[in-house]
């Protein structure tokens, strides 16, 4: 009687159970193959990145970031600084995110071994020290060069404004015509606010303008938002400051530093005119001197 030969049980089994039975025995469970990531997420997260990219270069609000539209050249200096420091850091960010993406979609745990360490790697610990030391510095040259640009006053400007801050008003006079300007708007009387006309103060278009500030009592901040630059009025000392305006229109300036209760009325109003307006409106502003009347 021949004997009754048995097939193992791998005979029939799936080819995996198979490989798995064949294979050596090394003491550690086999590992499981890798998987890639899905492409529709990577194709998700490239779509998204796509339409903010575009939205941010089609509506000027993004691209200003928050910030009003500049109408001096100092302005858009300080408008390209934003702009810059926000794609340094979203470079940054994007750089940091990935790596720890990758991390977590290629280096995920497969098995109970240690990983590679890389402590003490003089290389990576280099890395570590002298990439963000020329982050830090690349932002220090252009935040100097910018600063240097906005605060520079050239030693022969074409218009020359006086500007003087008070509790709780402006006054604005022109040395260079004569004009010594006259205090109005909410001026405080008898311990109450009198609502006049706000202070007005006319410059031209395309000209070097700069402000002398002044203050009679405190200290005073005259702000302008579409200048995109404020500084301070401090009693018995001088401050300055430049601009050149490159657009037209009528826009409102506030202080910007607590003064008191009336703070919150020291308003002003600013024309930018063209140089043929600016002349015609110093020549009335002339004529009303000499007659008498109210500047």
């Amino acid at each position: 009687m021949s004997p009754i030969r048995r097939e193992p049980r791998t005979a029939h089994a799936s080819p995996a159970l198979r490989e798995q039975a064949t294979a050596p025995d090394s003491g550690c469970p086999t590992p499981p193959r890798p998987r890639r990531p899905g492409r529709r997420l990577l194709q998700a997260a490239a779509l998204g990145l796509l339409v903010i990219s575009v939205s941010g270069c089609t509506s000027s609000a993004w691209t200003r970031l928050g910030w009003p539209n500049p109408v001096t050249r100092q302005g858009k200096v300080m408008l390209t600084l934003w702009q810059g420091s926000w794609i340094a850091a979203l470079a940054v960010g994007a750089v940091v995110w990935g790596l720890i993406l990758w991390a977590c979609i290629f280096h995920r745990k497969r098995t109970d071994d240690l990983p590679a360490q890389v402590r003490y790697n003089l290389p990576i610990e280099i890395m570590y020290t002298v990439v963000p030391f020329i982050l830090i510095a690349v932002l220090f040259y252009f935040t100097a060069r910018d600063e240097n640009y906005v605060d520079a006053v050239s030693a022969r400007p074409q218009v020359l404004v006086n500007v003087t801050g008070f509790q709780w008003s402006w006054q604005f006079s022109y040395p260079q015509y004569k004009v010594p300007g006259t205090a109005a708007g909410d001026v405080t009387l008898i311990g109450q606010p009198y609502p006049g006309p706000l202070p007005e103060l006319v410059i031209p278009e395309h000209e070097t303008v700069k402000f002398t500030l002044n203050s009679l009592d405190v200290v005073h901040s005259f702000w302008v938002p579409e200048f995109l630059f404020k500084r301070d009025a401090i009693p018995d000392h001088t401050n300055y400051f430049q601009i050149y305006p490159t657009k037209t229109g009528t826009f409102t300036g506030r202080c910007t530093e607590l003064c008191g209760i009336y703070h919150s009325l020291m308003l002003f109003k600013v024309k930018i005119v063209t140089p043929q307006q600016f002349r015609q409106f110093m020549t009335a502003q002339q004529a009303k001197q000499k007659a008498g009347g109210a500047v």
